[in-house]
């Protein structure tokens, strides 16, 4: 596996409460993880690093070489409750961090298995021979207006609530983890990602980009540059982790 990462703290924001991973061999797997921190500075901050830290703790003692997707689903489900429980106690802990949430978006793939776990509106897309496709549904009140009808696409994405979500980590005692389980083949490369760039750049922009002939890193970076481009309102995080095997590696 190939993995690139890439973080910009955008042309508005002071600080980047977006937190990220990418760990190309973990316990045989592919790991990759994006957090968008809300509820302010120190708040955001905390939220999106405790969730990148505990799910990479929970999933480093749960997963085991050749678990089959179901497995590893409900690993990845088990990671982020244990991120959101502890989100949620800390915050109601202590003052200045009450509020405080985050999104997040995990995959745990292998060669041929790709899962994925998430809460808010954090994505994961997948590029392959047909084009790029969402895999994730925004937890978001424009996206649930355009679930019923409400609101077109267009009209969502230019919404004043845009960013407003209906379901975050750490923000509840009890919260519910979207999965997605599919196949994935060889080239074929998932992008993770926080609004700050899905908000940002067409998604016809973005499939450009990632069909483009030019290496891994340089996708990344030129997915944070589009994002600056367009205003860089919001804190900008991509990885992108490509299914290439290490013989395909070697021969570049």
């Amino acid at each position: 596996m190939r993995m690139a990462n890439r973080s910009d703290v955008g042309l508005i924001r002071m600080v980047n409460e977006d937190r990220a991973a990418a760990i190309p061999d973990y316990n045989g797997y592919s790991l990759a993880i994006v957090a968008d921190g809300m509820g302010g500075h120190q708040a955001g901050d905390t939220a999106s690093q405790m969730a990148i830290e505990t799910v990479q703790e929970q999933l480093q003692a749960a997963l085991k070489p050749g678990m089959d997707g179901q497995a590893r689903a409900d690993a990845i489900e088990q990671a982020v409750l244990m991120a959101n429980k502890r989100i949620y106690e800390e915050a109601m802990s202590k003052e200045h961090l009450k509020g405080m949430g985050t999104t997040v978006v995990v995959a745990v793939a292998d060669p041929t298995d790709l899962v994925i776990g998430n809460i808010g509106d954090s994505r994961a897309y997948l590029f392959d021979p047909e084009g790029m496709k969402q895999l994730t549904e925004d937890h978001s009140f424009v996206n649930a207006l355009v679930k019923s009808g409400q609101l077109s696409q267009e009209e969502a994405d230019q919404h004043p609530r845009r960013n407003f979500l209906t379901r975050a980590l750490g923000t509840d005692e009890e919260v519910a983890v979207d999965i997605v389980h599919r196949t994935w083949r060889e080239h074929d490369i998932v992008m993770l990602c926080s609004d700050g760039l899905s908000g940002a750049v067409p998604q016809h922009r973005m499939e450009s980009i990632l069909q483009s002939d030019i290496d891994l890193n340089d996708k990344a970076q030129q997915l944070i540059d589009e994002a600056l481009k367009a205003g860089g309102d919001d804190n900008i995080t991509v990885v992108l982790l490509e299914n290439e095997s290490m013989t395909a590696q070697e021969t570049r």
